[in-house]
């Protein structure tokens, strides 16, 4: 898919699909298929990988139905952490890879948000998983009394793509409550801060799930920011975050030349 390109206004450039950069990754919790072919309808130039919302792919009843479609549409679709972690806790690797072979999945996601996993097992598994996957791996935890230093995260960061990560997610969970997020939803900005000085920004997908942290990443790490858990109907919001195409963003993204030649943004008069 060429790049976004709208003519006239000059809005920051986007890499087309498939991109590396930029990822939009879209929860999904049960849509069904006519669900899904309004959202490609409407904003599938944006959406870049599909995650099954924790364990909602083990009980879908049409579950290779939606996998074919998403694979119409060139998207990649993954389970969700939690559901890694049940097949961790019963003892059922093998199986798990064998289903996911079966239903074609080319993704998976490893996380260690609820269940304790060994440090060095986790790695472990990674690297396995990465021999036949793509993998995204998890930093974080999903209770939000659980914190950890600054330093842990970009070390666990780094060694799960020194493991054979594709991108590792910083946990945020689906209402932006734990991992990087506080209890009541405020972000943690100087542990994000930290993660972006030490890791190459573009392998980590930050969770962000409200606006005001889609807004917030965008103005701090740019358009093409990787961000992730983005509910459907806020794909086409998020894009005209990226774009400067909102007030969120307006000034810092779109303006941003404007205001740092004359010290305000062009008017039109």
């Amino acid at each position: 898919m060429p790049d976004f390109n709208d003519g006239f206004l000059g809005v920051p450039a986007r890499p087309g699909k498939p991109r590396e950069v930029g990822l939009t990754h879209v929860m999904d919790k049960g849509l069904n298929l006519r669900d899904i072919e309004g959202l490609f309808d409407t904003a599938g130039q944006f959406v870049d990988i599909v995650k099954f919302g924790w364990g909602t792919s083990y009980v879908t009843n049409n579950l290779e139905k939606k996998i074919a479609l998403y694979r119409s549409f060139e998207t990649p679709v993954v389970c969700g952490g939690t559901l890694f972690e049940a097949v961790y806790g019963r003892g059922r690797i093998d199986d798990f890879k064998a289903w996911l072979v079966e239903h074609r999945f080319s993704h998976v996601e490893i996380s260690d948000g609820t269940l304790e996993i060994p440090r060095g097992e986790k790695l472990e598994l990674i690297a396995d998983f990465a021999r036949d996957f793509t993998v995204l791996s998890e930093v974080g935890s999903k209770d939000s009394e659980v914190v950890f230093a600054p330093y842990q995260w970009v070390e666990w960061i780094n060694e799960e793509l020194a493991a054979g990560a594709w991108k590792v997610i910083t946990e945020g969970r689906e209402g932006g409550t734990a991992g990087i997020f506080r209890s009541d939803g405020d972000m943690r900005t100087g542990l994000l801060d930290e993660i972006a000085h030490g890791v190459p920004i573009e392998n980590v997908l930050f969770e962000a799930p409200t606006k005001s942290s889609q807004a917030w990443f965008v103005k701090h790490f740019g358009p093409n920011v990787n961000l992730g858990n983005i509910p459907p109907d806020e794909v086409i919001p998020l894009e005209t975050l990226r774009l400067g195409l909102r007030g969120d963003t307006l000034k810092e993204i779109l303006l941003a030349d404007d205001i740092d030649r004359e010290g305000d943004p062009a008017r039109v008069s």
